[in-house]
């Protein structure tokens, strides 16, 4: 059973590589094409028989992993790398997390959709802590680190209730 999903950057360029495809379920290239894991999100019921994407950290049973292809070269506070999450990105992360929240009947909360870098706040004990996926949104440059994950969230809820 899928109990939340997990939000994630690749760290990488605007298009999944080998290694991102067996991390995340779903990724989200610059154009806003959605390309599906090497793993289903179903594989991360059971993690003990380690074919599962393997995205958060402490945080891998029951999630579903979903990435944003880019921010390579992102230094906090500096800017937004050479591969900046674009708008369409976000509009397409909005629709894909409320379509697998209708599909696994998963409510819309701080415990159950969040950010990499949320998860790392709330279970410090997990090698998730201090990731900073996603402390920033190109799109969105007068949110701060701390209002992504409810910002998210509340999209995700406007386009669950059309």
């Amino acid at each position: 059973m899928m109990k939340r999903i997990i939000i994630h950057w690749t760290a990488g360029t605007y298009f999944p590589n080998g290694t991102d495809l067996e991390h995340y379920h779903y990724l989200i290239d610059k154009n806003g094409k959605i390309y599906n894991g090497k793993y289903m999100p179903e594989d991360n019921e059971n993690c003990s028989d380690g074919k599962y994407a393997a995205h958060t950290g402490g945080g891998n049973t029951g999630s579903v992993g979903i990435a944003l292809c880019g921010m390579y070269g992102f230094k906090n506070g500096d800017n937004a790398g050479r591969y900046p999450i674009t708008s369409v990105q976000c509009e397409v992360l909005f629709e894909l997390t409320a379509d697998l929240c209708r599909k696994y009947k998963i409510n819309i909360s701080e415990n159950t959709v969040m950010t990499h870098y949320e998860f790392g706040k709330k279970y410090p004990e997990t090698s998730s802590r201090g990731k900073i996926d996603i402390i920033f949104l190109p799109p969105y440059p007068n949110l701060i680190y701390n209002e992504i994950g409810g910002f998210i969230r509340n999209q995700v809820i406007k386009v669950y209730k059309r």
